[in-house]
């Protein structure tokens, strides 16, 4: 007979599921998605430009029905990890972090200025400025994680 705590009913049971592993899980899937959203856009464009003049701008309209979104979880599970932490101040950890919060806070800043942007220029610069952060962002919640 099968053993309940194992998958298969041969060997070790699996790793639990704890609130911990849920956090982490919808922090990274909504990174995914922010990130590299922006990057497989940013491959689009171009391509799109071809088709139509304006279906990079209804492609970008479109993800941001799903980036902003993602972006709001990425802040609410960024707030859970913090309190799950609770980091001890004046710590390598707590420079990191806060780097680290003070990139997120660009992102999403020239993420904005860039869905208000009308100059080819200002697209261009705001659009990189956001993925650069975005990923910069990204690697340091890796550092963080693997701290």
């Amino acid at each position: 007979m099968r053993d309940a705590k194992t998958f298969t009913g041969y060997g070790p049971p699996m790793l639990p599921v704890t609130w911990a592993t849920v956090r982490l899980f919808l922090h990274v899937l909504a990174a995914s998605v922010w990130v590299g959203g922006q990057i497989t856009l940013a491959g689009l464009v171009p391509g799109l430009r071809n088709l139509a003049p304006d279906a990079p701008r209804a492609a970008a309209r479109r993800f941001n029905l799903i980036a902003w979104p993602a972006f709001a979880v990425l802040v609410v599970t960024g707030i859970w990890n913090i309190a799950a932490e609770n980091p001890q101040f004046g710590t390598s950890y707590t420079t990191t972090l806060i780097v680290k919060i003070v990139v997120v806070a660009v992102s999403g800043i020239t993420a904005f200025v860039h869905t208000q942007a009308r100059s080819r220029t200002a697209l261009a610069v705001f659009g990189a400025l956001t993925g650069v952060s975005a990923i910069l962002a990204m690697f340091l919640g890796i550092l963080l994680a693997s701290s």
